[in-house]
């Protein structure tokens, strides 16, 4: 049986489903972490050790790239660029990570590619951001988020007259990433989360939330919801902008019916999806990730 490394550091659930995946197919899911791969670039060695594998695979599957130092984290980004390098597919690939993982560069992808998404403002000048906190906040709400983040940690809500974020502050860490606060209905906070492979939507829910942070992790119910009509064509939009092999797209619509997408996830949880819909996610993920390295 065929071994495809799974890179994770937490294969839990998710891991257990992507197993039994790729065995229904013929082959053997095997959990590493890309902190125990390294470069031996010596004469007569492909350049890479995944450790367990003898030969370097047909494909690798990425579930998790772990965090660390900056030097740390570029260099397992590095192992993923390698792998595309020597032949491998490598699902998503080094690079839709990259684009995905920053919220910056998401944000700046959709707004070049005409995608909808919130008014969006990244910087390190603590002038700047005043600035812009001061005379969008008379208009609307900002939200702030760090650069780098997911499942709504460190996400906070700035009204007109809030105590300014200092850079010290965990989260800010030096840098602002501001966006317009979206109002999808005051105590009917909710926003869609839009499961995309192959640059289709195939699956989606409706989280609703306690509060305006839907996020499941935080304890939003999930309700399944059509995938297709202006929803699904706006999250294959955000694919396409952003250059990935699946992802999960999150979408809000205002108060006045525009939708908006919030955040690309290049390695989205789909726990709280799979509960609401019939698609066997894992199945779908693991059967187009095989038809591509065939392709």
């Amino acid at each position: 049986m065929t071994k495809i490394p799974v890179f994770t550091d937490d294969p839990g659930w998710h891991g257990k489903r992507l197993k039994e995946a790729f065995a229904v197919r013929g082959y053997e899911a095997v959990f590493i972490s890309l902190k125990d791969c390294y470069f031996n670039l010596t004469t007569g060695h492909s350049g890479l050790v995944i450790p367990g594998f003898d030969q370097l695979p047909p494909i690798a599957f990425v579930r998790g790239v772990p965090g660390g130092s900056l030097q740390q984290v570029i260099a397992r980004l590095d192992i993923l660029h390698a792998l595309e390098a020597l032949g491998v597919k490598v699902y998503n690939d080094g690079r839709a990570v990259e684009r995905t993982v920053d919220k910056a560069m998401t944000s700046f992808l959709l707004h070049q590619h005409g995608v909808s998404t919130p008014s969006t403002w990244v910087c390190e000048s603590r002038h700047v951001a005043q600035a812009v906190i001061e005379r969008e906040s008379a208009q609307a709400p900002l939200v702030i988020k760090p650069l780098f983040g997911s499942q709504g940690q460190g996400v906070r809500l700035i009204k007109q007259g809030d105590a300014f974020p200092v850079p010290m502050e965990r989260y800010v860490d030096g840098l602002y990433y501001l966006q317009t606060y979206i109002d999808s209905g005051e105590g009917a906070w909710h926003d869609h989360r839009v499961f995309v492979i192959n640059g289709k939507a195939v699956a989606a829910m409706v989280r609703h939330g306690a509060s305006w942070v839907n996020n499941v992790a935080l304890g939003g119910r999930c309700e399944e919801i059509a995938h297709d009509g202006e929803l699904g064509a706006l999250a294959e939009a955000a694919s396409r902008a952003v250059d990935i092999n699946y992802c999960g797209v999150d979408i809000i619509r205002d108060a006045q019916g525009k939708l908006y997408v919030l955040e690309v996830n290049s390695i989205p949880a789909w726990k709280g999806l799979q509960a609401v819909t019939e698609l066997d996610i894992a199945q779908a993920l693991v059967d187009d990730c095989l038809e591509q390295c065939r392709a």
